[in-house]
C-alpha cells in the first residue's frame, strides 16, 4: 500500500497544499482530480522527491521513505523523448542508464514497441512520428523503467480527443497486464472516472483533500453508464468554483 498522511508543502512562505492524506493499494490505479493550477503537480513532485514537504509522510508497504524517488517512474505531460535518438533507443535509455542493456532487453524493447503499435517504427526519429505515437514510446519507455510505480502528469492533457481515448485504454494495460501501480494527475473528470479505483480531489488554496471516492465499476468503462454519469455531476458540483491560481 502507498500511504500519504498530512502532506503540507510551503513555499516561499506560502502554503501550496496542506494536510493532505491518501491511500492506494498495489496495483491499482489513483487519480488525483482537480482544477488547473491548484496545486497537482506541486503534489507529484513532492511525491517524486524533486520537492521536500514541509510535513508529513510517505509509507510504501508499511515502510516510511522519504519520497518515492527510486520507486516510482515518471512519465510527464510532455514525452521528454530525446529528439536525436531512435525510438528504440529512447526506450532503453532506462536500461542503459541502470547498467541492464543486453540483448534480452532489447528484445522486451522491440516487443514493447510492437504491442504498443510501433513496429516498424524503431529507426525513426521522434519529429517523424505524431504526438499520439511519441506518447506510445513514451509509454512504453515507462513500463522499461521497471519500476513498481508510476506516476502520470497530465500524459494526455496535450492530445485529440480521439488519440485521447484511444491512449486512455493503454495507460489502463499499466495496471492490467503489468501489474504497476499507477497514480496519475489530471483535472478531466470524465478521464478519472474512466481509468480510477480511487479518486482523490483536490481544491481550495491553500489545496486540500476535499473528497475520496473509490469506484467499483469494470474496466474499461463507458462515459455514457449511469454510475459514471451520477458521480461525474457529483464532481463536478465540488469542483465548481474551485479555480486556483498556483501551481
Amino acid at each position: 500500500m502507498l500511504e500519504v498522511t498530512g502532506l503540507s508543502l510551503e513555499l516561499e512562505g506560502s502554503p501550496i497544499f496542506e494536510r493532505v492524506a491518501f491511500r492506494l493499494n498495489v496495483g491499482e490505479f489513483g487519480v488525483i482530480l482537480g482544477p488547473s493550477g491548484c496545486g497537482k503537480t506541486s503534489l507529484f513532485r513532492t511525491l517524486a522527491g524533486l520537492v521536500s514537504p514541509s510535513e508529513g509522510a510517505i509509507h510504501w508497504n508499511g515502510c516510511p521513505v522519504p519520497s518515492l524517488s527510486g520507486l516510482a517512474a515518471w512519465m510527464p505531460q510532455k514525452d521528454l523523448l530525446l529528439p536525436w535518438a531512435t525510438l528504440e533507443e529512447n526506450v532503453r535509455l532506462p536500461g542503459r542508464v541502470s547498467g541492464l542493456d543486453g540483448p534480452a532487453e532489447r528484445r522486451r524493447a522491440l516487443i514493447l514497441l510492437e504491442r504498443f503499435g510501433l513496429g516498424g517504427y524503431e529507426k525513426a526519429l521522434p519529429r517523424q512520428i505524431s504526438g499520439g505515437m511519441r506518447q506510445r514510446c513514451a509509454l512504453v519507455r515507462t513500463i522499461l523503467t521497471d519500476k513498481p510505480i508510476v506516476l502520470l502528469d497530465e500524459p494526455l492533457s496535450s492530445l485529440d480527443a480521439l488519440t485521447r481515448w484511444d491512449l486512455q485504454g493503454e495507460l489502463l494495460r499499466l495496471q492490467r497486464e503489468f501489474g504497476r501501480t499507477v497514480l496519475m494527475v489530471t483535472h478531466d473528470v470524465e478521464e478519472a472516472l474512466l481509468l480510477a479505483d480511487m479518486v482523490f480531489l483536490l481544491r481550495g488554496r491553500p489545496a486540500r483533500m476535499e473528497e475520496i471516492l473509490r469506484l467499483e465499476l469494470p474496466k474499461p468503462r463507458n462515459a455514457d453508464r449511469e454510475e459514471i454519469v451520477r458521480q461525474r455531476s457529483h464532481l463536478l458540483r465540488i469542483l465548481k468554483g474551485g479555480i486556483c491560481d498556483a501551481a
